[in-house]
């Protein structure tokens, strides 16, 4: 081969070789979050559910499950089950911190997350996680939820979309977060109450060197959508609290 086709057949692999380099840089956004109302609703019919009443004692056992769409992943994380929706039994947002102010709510006598030795594989509603949360001994499950979407450049990116690191445009990048949650009473299915929060999180696309770094964002974006629904929750809390512990003729708060 002359020198002229050696350098010709060099440029050519030189290409190939950084056209894969690119292609592999890139990040996959995570699943869909779940309505905690289709939740509740795919078990029995509106009428069904209007005749459920609590019956929960307090102080109260609280059970604890991330719920996320069929087949949810993230860069960090996969999901259990399938049907229609599946839990997250691992942690890259949450702390033990929150787990423990949950745990010091008014009439909380103890806190158990669900896992996946105890939950069944085929999720249908909210019935199979508490049968999951009756397995515990637990009186309330809490489920909470995480919706979180990309924009880049005004583009809106979906859920299990491809962001491709190396074509980013300068302008900012927005992750919009909602976190929502419902609290079902474990024997009866009963709705004590619901709470959301929303944050949007800018960064400069220029600092998403790498999945890491957009993961990163990802995480910011939650991590504070999270708290903020902690907070709703413990307004949410003191109402449960105020009226059905009232009921029991107990002082809660």
């Amino acid at each position: 081969m002359s020198r002229l086709n050696r350098l010709f057949a060099g440029g050519i692999m030189l290409l190939v070789g950084s056209a894969w380099l690119t292609g592999c840089a890139s990040y996959t956004t995570p699943g869909a979050g779940i309505s905690m109302q289709s939740l509740a609703s795919a078990d029995g019919d509106i009428a069904a559910r209007f005749t459920r009443q609590p019956a929960a004692p307090f102080p109260a056992r609280l059970a604890v499950a991330r719920v996320q769409a069929a087949g949810y992943s993230s860069y960090r994380q996969s999901s259990y089950g399938r049907g229609a929706y599946s839990v997250v039994t691992s942690r890259d947002t949450e702390t033990e911190a929150d787990f423990q102010r949950l745990a010091k709510l008014p009439m909380i006598a103890a806190i158990a997350p669900l896992n996946r030795m105890i939950l069944p594989s085929d999720l249908k509603s909210d019935r199979d996680v508490r049968l999951a949360a009756a397995s515990l001994k637990t009186d309330i499950l809490l489920t909470y939820s995480f919706d979180t979407a990309y924009r880049i450049d005004g583009r809106e990116v979906g859920p299990l979309g491809v962001i491709t690191l190396g074509a980013l445009p300068i302008d900012e990048a927005i992750v919009d977060v909602t976190a929502s949650a419902a609290l079902f009473d474990v024997r009866t299915g009963f709705v004590y109450g619901v709470a959301e929060s929303t944050v949007q999180e800018k960064q400069l696309t220029s600092a998403w060197s790498s999945r890491d770094a957009v993961d990163d964002a990802r995480i910011r974006a939650e991590r504070k959508a999270f708290e903020g629904l902690l907070t709703e929750l413990e307004k949410t809390w003191k109402g449960v609290v105020e009226q059905h512990a009232g009921k029991q003729g107990i002082g809660g708060m």
